[in-house]
């Protein structure tokens, strides 16, 4: 128990550190991007995320996962998985080649037929690198995967933005993509001490991949239904609005920070949670313990953080990100309210995974994903046959919305609204699930989550009431952020969190 402890906390340490400094690279890579490019040339990326996602689950297949939840992988379980990544990511990339011509017809952008066919690539090169990326994972080699994460960020900002000065526009964003995947999947092979070998026979080297996708056939589904969850807003904007690329852009923009300051978070989680989980599934008990003490961590950091991030939304958006993307404010503080619960599903679905039940995750995943995508819609169809229909909720905050674009503010943020709420009151599905795996009670987990809540609601209200006079500013954004800072550390120290102690603790002796 107590080195589980230890390389527990490491794993969290190091993911943190590392996570931390991804997002801070990407958004300084981010910002010069901004600055040069339009949203239009975000919306066009935007519309590919879906297929290049999907493909890249279809590629990987859930095998990553799989492999952490085996107690003692072989060399047939890792070599299987190489040579199956490589056979579904080269199929995959044909067929996507050929539809093309579908997808731009789909988004009336017939750019996207050579954009696609090279944004493709990447998970062609991603299929070289999923066995070893695996196998870090599951040995918990952190700090190597950190390494390769932020080799590979610095590389592909400096090539994207490079790219993006000559002119290129949204190609630089595309070639940023793919060198980033190329750049992870190297390093990985670097660090990774496994090597294929090449196959005796199709049939021979497949089968234990085979014996695996049992498991790993439900993380795939709960995987695309991730993505078609995720993606949701990126196809329906541009399919919806006239100028569906503009809107696409200026939603993708409030997303992009959302998601960096849950991929931050989040990502710290995922890289322990699991094969640590699993260690512990033996033991109820010592699973709860392990459970909870993660649950605290996890809501002990993001809560501030992701409304900390709404607090100072404005500020950031308007004052370095430029005019432009004004309206991106709005949308981006009601999704960091979503943000700041994303990485404790993160954790839940990583305990269900833990106690091998993939069917359960996979259950849920779809659920929530025909959910979001039948909400959108009907919220859509309903603003389109009685456009009146949003009217009474039409807050100033919106009144500077371009009206050309937007025919009516409200129906976009309604839709963010919606999944804001669904994915929110999702956690309670997942509680119900964590209840009957490990006993978790329901009364334990709103003692380990409340209050944080509360806490970080408090001060980031009383940071908003202290500022709520000054100029929009750098400088007002800065005193913001300390003002919580203080205020969040401070009443910690006071009612002697444990989770505090334990994590300065471990910081200033490592």
């Amino acid at each position: 128990m107590s080195s589980l402890k230890q390389r527990t906390a490491s794993g969290l340490l190091w993911g943190g550190f590392s996570n931390g400094v991804v997002q801070l690279l990407g958004a300084l890579f981010g910002f010069w991007l901004l600055k040069i490019l339009e949203p239009s040339d975000y919306g066009k990326m935007a519309a590919l995320v879906i297929f290049s996602n999907l493909a890249s689950c279809l590629q990987e297949s859930g095998f990553t996962a799989a492999l952490a939840n085996k107690h003692e992988p072989s060399h047939e379980d890792y070599n299987a998985v190489f040579w199956f990544n490589i056979l579904v990511g080269l199929t995959l990339y044909v067929i996507l080649f050929f539809v093309a011509p579908l997808i731009a017809d789909f988004y009336h952008e017939p750019v996207l037929v050579p954009l696609s066919r090279f944004v493709f690539l990447g998970f062609v090169v991603s299929a070289l690198g999923t066995a070893q990326r695996a196998y870090l994972f599951g040995h918990l080699m952190v700090r190597q995967t950190s390494i390769a994460l932020m080799t590979a960020i610095t590389l592909s900002g400096i090539v994207g933005v490079a790219l993006a000065y000559a002119g290129l526009a949204f190609w630089g964003l595309a070639a940023q993509s793919l060198v980033y995947v190329s750049i992870v999947t190297a390093v990985s092979w670097h660090f990774s001490p496994w090597r294929p070998t090449l196959p005796v026979s199709l049939r021979a080297t497949l089968r234990p991949a085979w014996r695996m996708f049992g498991f790993s056939s439900k993380l795939l589904a709960n995987s695309i239904a991730f993505q078609f969850n995720n993606n949701a807003f990126g196809v329906l904007l541009k399919r919806f609005y006239l100028d569906g690329g503009y809107v696409a852009g200026i939603y993708s923009n409030a997303r992009k920070w959302n998601d960096m300051a849950i991929a931050t978070i989040g990502g710290m989680v995922q890289s322990v949670a699991q094969p640590v989980l699993r260690e512990a599934a033996s033991n109820a008990n010592e699973t709860r313990t392990v459970f909870r003490k993660l649950l605290r961590f996890t809501c002990f950091i993001s809560f501030p953080c992701l409304l900390g991030l709404a607090l100072i939304a404005r500020d950031f958006v308007v004052v370095l990100l430029g005019g432009k993307w004004a309206e991106s404010v709005p949308l981006l503080q009601m999704l960091c309210i979503y943000g700041a619960f994303s990485p404790i599903v993160t954790l839940y679905s990583n305990l269900v995974i833990s106690r091998g039940r993939s069917t359960i995750n996979m259950i849920i995943g779809i659920a929530n994903c025909i959910l979001v995508w039948a909400g959108i819609i009907a919220i859509h169809h309903l603003q389109s046959f009685n456009p009146s229909i949003f009217q009474s909720f039409n807050p100033s905050i919106f009144q500077s919305f371009n009206p050309s674009i937007f025919q009516s503010p409200t129906p976009l943020t309604i839709m963010v609204a919606y999944y804001v709420v669904l994915n929110i009151s999702w956690l309670f599905v997942w509680q119900a699930c964590a209840r009957s795996l490990i006993d978790l009670r329901w009364r334990h987990a709103l003692k380990d989550i409340l209050p944080f809540w509360l806490f970080a609601v408090t001060v980031t209200a009383a940071a908003w009431w202290f500022t709520t006079s000054m100029p929009l500013s750098i400088g007002r954004m800065f005193l913001r952020m300390a003002i919580a800072v203080t205020l969040y550390i401070g009443l910690l120290w006071l009612v002697r969190a444990k989770i505090l102690r334990e994590s300065i603790d471990f910081i200033f002796k490592h």
